[in-house]
């Protein structure tokens, strides 16, 4: 039997950790890893808090050096930007004119900022890229004075930031409260306090007319007959998938690439999915699902290896949603589904306001428990966490947590 091939096409999070997982599952074939930078993968998370902040280097968010690479027998091709994929001969295009051909194809591409209306002149960012990060660290200067569009968890995390360096900020955002989709208004609202407890002008209920001006003379016409001025600004008003290099491939494509339960590309059982390119049929939810969060990416790249090496034995992907975002001294990890529209039933449970902790637990109905909000309060994103894998009754939950709200909590 010839020597079968696994080509990955994307090496962030989830791209380097499906090759790793592979490995581990004892995949004896070929591994080939496609990157469209030309530097080695890195992780993102740490692009808009430590590495912006210069608290990290380059080098301490590298995911797969070549060494280790080389040791887990995985190649890795840089500079390669897949244009083109041919399901009849298993093959994929690059922009070089270069192919590739495979076995099985994980599509790992993730996703790009969505374009911002107002133009990209110099001094405006986009944040996705190391190289994003590093034009805009060398904008973020104590005396200037930066504008965030988009209050959602990057444009949060670049604020919080931006603030740890001395600079001026304010957030403008449509929405009512910051990061609306994924907490909700309710607790959204608590989010708006911490940012302007910690020196923020927030804006929030208030969209962007136009933008004018150029790198430390800015200048915003606001949906409020207002005008804000800024040195610099950041644009952060959510992603698209990258997917467009298969529109051509005869694949389900609709806001990323349409898989089943077990990640297979629908109608190519060989092509699998994952991370923020990723929509697949949740069986959770029982419907199609995109997550856009670190966690998900890893968990996903799993069970990929998995249904690779063990076909006979597919594993559908069902996880707990679990995203975490670090702002000002706040650790805020949210599990399961928290600030949806039709979840009337919220309640916070454990507040301390020395501390900042707090957990707040949704429901649609106050029975079921469908997602929690937890601040500072590593205990109970561990209860929050087994009691949605579980199943467990509002109820349940709600006095497993009380319970914690002791000495020690």
């Amino acid at each position: 039997m010839d020597r079968q091939t696994v080509v990955i096409i994307g090496a962030s999070i989830g791209g380097v950790r499906t090759a790793q997982a592979l490995r581990a599952e004892n995949y004896p074939g070929r591994i080939v890893l496609v990157s469209d930078e030309a530097v080695s993968p890195y992780d993102k998370p740490p692009l808009s808090k430590a590495f912006l902040a210069g608290a990290a280097k380059a080098d301490d968010i590298v995911l797969l050096s070549q060494a280790e690479a080389d040791k887990l027998g995985v190649e890795m091709r840089f500079g390669c930007r897949a244009t083109h994929l041919d399901l009849a001969r298993n093959m994929v295009e690059f922009d070089s004119g270069d192919r590739l051909a495979f076995d099985q194809l994980v599509i790992a591409t993730g996703a790009r900022p969505r374009p911002s209306p107002w133009g990209q002149p110099d001094g405006v960012h986009q944040l996705r890229t190391l190289a994003d990060a590093r034009r805009l660290q060398d904008d973020l200067k104590a005396d200037r004075r930066l504008a965030v569009i988009g209050g959602g968890f990057i444009g949060a995390e670049i604020a919080a930031t931006a603030r740890s360096l001395g600079l001026s900020v304010t957030i403008v955002d449509p929405a009512p409260v910051p990061m609306e989709r994924v907490l909700g208004t309710e607790i959204g609202a608590r989010f708006t306090r911490l940012h302007q407890n910690n020196g923020v002008t927030t804006l929030f209920g208030i969209g962007v007319q136009g933008l004018s001006g150029q790198r430390g003379q800015f200048s915003l016409d606001l949906t409020d007959g207002r005008t804000l001025d800024a040195d610099v600004i950041v644009v952060g008003i959510g992603a698209i998938p990258n997917d467009e290099w298969l529109a051509s491939s005869g694949l389900d494509i609709d806001n990323g690439a349409v898989c089943d339960k077990f990640l297979r590309v629908r109608d190519a059982p060989n092509v699998f999915a994952i991370g923020d390119v990723c929509r697949w049929q949740n069986p959770r939810h029982d419907r199609l699902t995109r997550v856009e969060h670190w966690t998900n990416a890893v968990e996903q790249a799993a069970i990929v290896a998995k249904n690779i090496t063990r076909p006979t034995q597919l594993v559908a992907c069902a996880p707990v949603e679990y995203v975490w975002s670090d702002q000002y001294d706040w650790q805020i990890r949210v599990l399961g589904e928290a600030g949806v529209a039709d979840f009337r039933h919220v309640e916070v449970i454990g507040e301390d306001a020395r501390t900042g902790r707090f957990a707040a637990l949704y429901s649609p109905d106050g029975q079921s428990f469908t997602g929690s909000v937890v601040v500072n309060w590593p205990r109970a994103v561990a209860a929050a966490r087994k009691a949605l894998a579980e199943g467990q009754a509002y109820s349940v939950v709600r006095q497993t947590l009380e319970q914690l709200t002791g000495p020690g909590a």
